[in-house]
């Protein structure tokens, strides 16, 4: 009965936002709020709905002030240098204007971390898609398709969670599937080059005058290059996991602000200005908690993965672990990744086992797609609300468009696994 009711919730959830007839916070909320009353877990409401919101409030007060302070950086143009050398060689082309787009987002998401990717990616490039008339879900599209192959690195959360489930070690785990992750990087390039190409043939090559630079100087100059080092350090921080993000991004924030917005005038009017990206990103963020915390709490998502694992046959050993890596992507719509590689995995994995097979191969097919290439077209990821926020895209229309290159990406790094027998 739990299962049942979890895969209609994940099924009508999906269908509304997809569909786009109620906005994603009422299918947030309403779907598993009616969910839980329906399978008579109107009771324990309150406490499901707190619990959830405990776990994603961390998430909501880093992406508070990470919003803000990148923010703040763009308003003092930090990013303006970037930008012209991003107009200057790309010459108005949209098709490197994208390709640009995947190389920066590869490079980027090497800290593992999917919303400090999105924060930083999206500040810098957002302006230039802007002012060549760009479409947006073009930006967010092609970020998702890069950041989702680079969360497969050790040190990033699927990964890192297999792992800990399966008690294997990168050496076993991760190594395998490196010459698949190589496959999925230039999977992403030649969709970047294929959707770049679509774009262009849209817009054309548009003739943009860049314009030199007004070099600051003086007192502009010094804050200039104070800001700069701040976001270095920031991003080293961030990088090296010296803290947890939300302390980062407040002692970040507050420098920044102690720099560049000194007096509570100038603060309240930062504030009022970038208020409304704030409220909006943080509102889904909290109605995602509701959304996570029900489904968790009321035991549907442990149900859901008990389910799958039992209509399994024994003749299908064999192929487990490719059906584990092909279907791995799209599980990242209704598995969290706690719920999946907790859940889940180590029963697939013990059940290949049992049948000859290497438990260590369900592991690496997992991570092909299970919030990896999945995570950033998940509504069970703050971070997805991070890139769709900022960047003002619809999650319906996000998903509509990229899935299936995301989906390839899975595909190809399948492929490749197993042509280099790692499944």
């Amino acid at each position: 009965m739990l299962a049942v009711s979890g895969f209609l919730t994940i099924g009508v959830f999906l269908a509304l936002v997809l569909s786009r007839r109620i906005s994603v916070l009422f299918a947030l909320t309403l779907v598993p709020i009616a969910a839980a009353l329906a399978t008579g877990f109107g009771g324990r409401l309150g406490p499901l709905i707190a619990d959830g919101l405990v776990t994603v409030a961390p998430v909501a007060i880093m992406i508070t002030f990470a919003v803000l302070y990148f923010s703040l950086m763009v308003d003092t143009g930090l990013f303006d240098p970037a930008v012209t050398r991003i107009l200057r060689w790309a010459g108005g082309d949209p098709l490197k204007i994208t390709v640009g787009t995947a190389l920066l987002t590869l490079l980027v998401a090497l800290d593992g971390d999917g919303a400090s990717t999105f924060l930083i990616t999206v500040s810098a490039l957002l302006p230039i898609y802007q002012r060549l008339g760009m479409r947006r879900i073009v930006l967010t599209g092609v970020i998702c398709l890069a950041a989702g192959v680079m969360n497969m690195v050790p040190w990033g959360g699927p990964t890192a969670r297999a792992m800990a489930a399966l008690n294997l070690d990168s050496g076993r785990l991760f190594v395998p599937v490196l010459p698949a992750m190589v496959a999925g990087i230039l999977w992403v390039l030649v969709a970047a080059y294929l959707i770049g190409r679509a774009e262009r043939k849209r817009l054309g090559v548009i003739e943009v005058a860049v314009e030199d630079r007004v070099r600051p100087t003086g007192a502009d100059r010094v804050r200039f290059w104070i800001n700069a080092i701040l976001t270095l350090a920031l991003v080293v921080c961030l990088l090296t996991q010296l803290a947890d993000l939300e302390v980062l991004f407040l002692l970040a924030f507050l420098a920044a602000l102690l720099v560049n917005r000194p007096t509570w005038s100038g603060q309240q009017e930062l504030l009022t200005k970038h208020a409304y990206n704030v409220v909006l990103v943080i509102a889904v963020i909290f109605a995602a908690g509701v959304f996570t915390g029900i489904l968790t709490g009321t035991g549907m998502i442990k149900a859901m993965a008990e389910s799958l694992v039992s209509v399994v046959p024994d003749s299908a050993a064999g192929l487990l672990p490719v059906a584990t890596a092909i279907t791995s992507m799209p599980f990242s719509l209704v598995f969290t990744p706690d719920a999946f590689y907790y859940g889940v995995v180590p029963v697939l994995a013990e059940t290949a086992s049992a049948l000859g097979g290497d438990p260590a191969a369900i592991g690496r097919a997992a991570i092909l797609g299970q919030m990896t290439t999945g995570f950033p077209l998940s509504p069970l990821t703050a971070s997805t609300f991070i890139l769709l926020g900022m960047s003002k895209v619809d999650l319906g229309d996000h998903q509509r468009f990229i899935f299936g290159w995301a989906f390839g990406t899975t595909l190809v790094m399948t492929a490749v696994a197993l042509v280099t027998g790692v499944l």
